[in-house]
């Protein structure tokens, strides 16, 4: 049968501002989402046999626990009866903990495929609301815009932010979401942005940097190194740091000065997640533009 493969993109989060606390615990945030040209691949195979198989190119990431199989599992349980057999494979580029959305990535991209394979009755907006429950960041992939993001992430208006070259820099470091948002120490009183369609670089920031910095020392680092280039930032709660540069050839010359201990890639910005744009036209949602 016929093999369906498709892209799962990293995002960078070009500013993160932490304005508030709610009851249950989750953070407030204002965040501007943009996707780059670089990540994991996942390969959608249907099978005769009615089950779902999940294989990985890291295999200890290959468990019942990743994102790819509880998004493959949850269209299972939504839909007992349309659900058929397929064999699903990653192949993982994005390092966990990296602030880069591998994850939910891959997890909007498994519902993305498996709506269309399915084909389940799901409009964007309802398959962004069942990713939800994957993980704040999962509806960004599917609704497959860089967008300015409120609530916890979830509430998302499109944006067209610009789209330079990027190095990205893993430190080689692990960095647990939980663990920053729940430190006491992280700041939780950003001012809300008057208008967000007015950002830039100098007057935005990322506000789980500060904490990262004092609780991961090779991030510390690389954002020292990454200076003297081009003003970095971190993405998401870490560990991966980033920069901005006006050519590809600009930022493959600096990649090329990474300390050996670290690893990096360059990629370009896209205000449009690639995996829609393959899923298109012949696809039951109704995905973007």
């Amino acid at each position: 049968m016929a093999v369906l493969t498709l892209p799962a993109v990293a995002k960078l989060n070009l500013f993160l501002h932490i304005i508030g606390r709610r009851a249950d615990g989750y953070h407030c945030l204002e965040t501007l989402f943009q996707f780059v040209d670089y990540g994991d691949s996942l390969s959608f195979t249907p099978t005769r046999e009615r089950m779902i198989r999940f294989s990985c190119s890291a295999p200890q990431l290959a468990t019942d626990a990743n994102l790819v199989m509880r998004a493959a599992q949850l269209l299972q349980q939504q839909f007992p009866e349309q659900w058929q057999g397929v064999h699903i494979h990653l192949d993982k580029r994005l390092p966990a903990g990296g602030g880069l959305g591998g994850g939910s990535s891959d997890a909007a991209t498994t519902l993305l495929a498996l709506c269309q394979l399915w084909q389940l009755p799901l409009t964007t907006e309802q398959l962004a609301t069942l990713g939800l429950r994957l993980g704040a960041d999962v509806p960004v992939f599917i609704h497959g815009r860089a967008a300015f993001a409120t609530g916890i992430g979830e509430q998302l208006t499109p944006a067209e932010p610009p789209c330079p070259w990027y190095l990205v820099v893993h430190p080689g470091v692990t960095v647990a979401t939980p663990v920053i948002f729940q430190h006491p120490e992280l700041p939780r009183n950003h001012p809300p942005l008057v208008d967000w369609t007015q950002w830039q670089w100098e007057n935005t920031s990322n506000d789980c940097e500060s904490l990262v910095r004092q609780l991961y020392p090779e991030v510390a680092n690389a954002l020292d190194w990454l200076v003297e280039y081009a003003p970095p930032r971190l993405t998401g709660t870490g560990a991966c740091v980033f920069a901005r540069f006006n050519s590809e050839a600009q930022a493959q010359q600096v990649l090329q000065a990474l300390p050996s201990r670290w690893h990096g890639f360059v990629a370009q910005g896209l205000n449009v997640n690639p995996v829609c744009q393959h899923l298109r036209q012949a696809s039951t949602v109704n995905l973007p533009d």
